[in-house]
């Protein structure tokens, strides 16, 4: 674990926030840059998904603070789906959001993996002012085998800069169908994709432990670049 990450759990909040803490510190300025980074799971998955622990290292790194926080299901039992319309675990995202607001100065950003990027990009279509840019990472774009079941509804409400990342080879949606629904969102949006990789983006568990170990510092350079031209 890095240095600066501690552990967080709210008091006092329903749902509660549950996570980890990076606390950004750039190796170049030595100080954080005062925005900060929500960055939450996928439906099977949990906090420490190992891509989201190297994503936030490299943040934190830049003096981008990050959270990476359980959402309020997975809080509730260590394994198994999300259950309902998802509505409690986008409470989750926007109280993570204001635990951050409460001691960053600048602007807050959502993200997730998988189930947990689709619902930081549903709550920022239902009020957008919870976010400042939104980083979907493996947008589960419909379910496998199912292309005619697509969760773009709420994509033309998106007016926030949008950064999507999904493998080439991802069930949940090919690169021809996420372009396709990236361009439903009125705000800046721009797609990467990460070729010979599928929904992990190359950090399940059956992966290499360096495959692609570059690959969360080209994301945080693609971000940082969208969010500056917004």
């Amino acid at each position: 674990m890095s240095v600066g990450v501690e552990r967080i759990e709210s008091a006092g909040t329903t749902p509660a926030v549950r996570g980890w803490l990076h606390r950004g510190f750039s190796h170049e300025t030595g100080k954080p840059c005062g925005d900060a980074l929500v960055l939450t799971h996928g439906a099977g998955s949990d906090a420490n998904a190992p891509l989201l622990v190297a994503l936030a290292e490299a943040c934190a790194a830049t003096g981008l603070t990050v959270l990476r926080c359980d959402l309020p299901y997975r809080q509730a039992r260590p394994h198994g789906p999300p259950r309902g319309n998802g509505a409690e675990d986008r409470e989750g995202l926007r109280r993570a959001a204001e635990f951050c607001r409460g001691f960053m100065p600048g602007k807050i950003f959502l993200g997730g993996a998988s189930y947990g990027g689709r619902q930081a990009s549903m709550l920022a279509a239902e009020d957008a002012r919870v976010c400042d840019a939104l980083l979907l990472l493996s947008y589960p774009l419909h379910p496998p085998g199912r292309p005619e079941q697509m969760r773009t509804k709420h994509l033309p409400l998106l007016r926030v800069p949008t950064l999507m990342v999904s493998g080439s080879k991802d069930p949940f949606g090919s690169p021809a169908e996420l372009q396709a629904a990236a361009e439903f969102i009125p705000g800046r949006a721009r797609l990467i994709i990460i070729e010979g990789v599928g929904h992990d983006l190359g950090f399940g568990r059956a992966a290499k432990k360096n495959k692609d170990a570059e690959l969360p510092q080209q994301i945080l350079t693609a971000f940082r670049e969208l969010v500056k031209q917004a």
